[in-house]
């Protein structure tokens, strides 16, 4: 096996101490802290998730791999300031109003980070003027959303419209996720997408700025 293949399945596995060490010695080599995260957490997460979409593996599987490269990342941060990288994008991501589960959230941002997004992650109970003011602080360019229990997804309208009633929708692209949500549910409330997971929630964003949103 090459260092990136030991990178790649040392993250699959959740080895914090594994990628710690081999992250540390590629950065000690020289290696940019770009093509780590290309070749090493990405490819990792892509794989990752990939298995979760096949019913191969799991939420717990997907959520260790999440915070393994989220370790990986951190010790990245300090080299990539120092480099010309730039993140993707901004995004803003939030589980909403009445709605306090954010297993999914939580893998759905870790994965976008690592993915080369700056995530802004506002936590549960989201209320849409909330959302509203943090995307225009932060001049996001996509706005996940999160709900796991039905009587919440109201909640969800209720915040795409708040957006649109802001001027933002159109500027700012729109993702939503959960259980209860589907494709009909998104088309009905006015969001771009909805994923069923953080590998399609990482492949959509990719595809919004490759097309330069």
């Amino acid at each position: 096996m090459t260092r990136w293949d030991d990178l790649v399945q040392a993250i699959q596995e959740g080895d914090f101490q594994g990628t710690e060490t081999l992250v540390s010695a590629m950065l000690k080599e020289g290696i940019a802290p770009e093509a780590i995260i290309q070749e090493g957490i990405v490819k990792a997460l892509n794989i990752v998730g990939k298995k979760f979409s096949e019913g191969e593996c799991f939420i717990p599987e997907m959520l260790i791999a999440a915070k393994a490269s989220q370790k990986g990342l951190e010790m990245l941060k300090p080299a990539l300031k120092k480099t010309s990288y730039k993140e993707r994008a901004s995004v803003v991501i939030a589980t909403v109003q009445g709605d306090l589960h954010d297993i999914g959230k939580n893998i759905v941002a870790m994965t976008l980070e690592a993915g080369g997004y700056r995530v802004v992650d506002l936590g549960v109970d989201v209320p849409p003027d909330k959302v509203v003011d943090t995307l225009q602080t932060e001049k996001a360019s996509i706005l996940a959303l999160s709900c796991l229990i039905t009587t919440t997804m109201e909640a969800m309208a209720s915040t795409v419209k708040a957006v649109s009633r802001s001027g933002l929708q159109g500027k700012t692209k729109i993702m939503i996720g959960g259980p209860p949500t589907t494709e009909e549910f998104a088309r009905k409330i006015g969001a771009d997408f909805r994923g069923k997971d953080a590998y399609e929630a990482l492949l959509q964003a990719n595809r919004w700025s490759g097309a330069g949103l």
